[in-house]
């Protein structure tokens, strides 16, 4: 099983390819120094394998390194949790108060 996550700006969202194929996708879209995330999406075919949480991970991962990213909004339920579940990802929710 092989699989691949990139970020694919023209269509804003961070795609996971199982085998070559698009299997999971995260969206997000850009709002100055803010993420929005509104929608994460596994093809029926791959569910119950996890692939979405490694496509969101990939993408939180992205953000929290990117020195223009102050903050996500994560409008996408599934998004929210997987933030709340992991504490490194939570100083996404606010900006830094320094």
């Amino acid at each position: 099983m092989d699989i691949a996550i990139h970020r694919n700006d023209a269509n804003g969202r961070y795609e996971l390819h199982l085998d070559g194929q698009l299997a999971s996708f995260a969206d997000f879209r850009r709002e100055g120094d803010t993420v929005v995330m509104p929608h994460t999406v596994t093809l029926p075919a791959y569910r119950g394998q996890g692939l979405a949480a490694q496509v969101v991970r990939a993408a939180l991962d992205d953000f929290l390194a990117d020195d223009a990213v102050e903050r996500v909004v994560p409008t996408c339920w599934f998004v929210a949790e997987m933030i709340e579940a992991h504490e490194e990802y939570r100083p996404l929710l606010e900006p830094d108060s320094e």
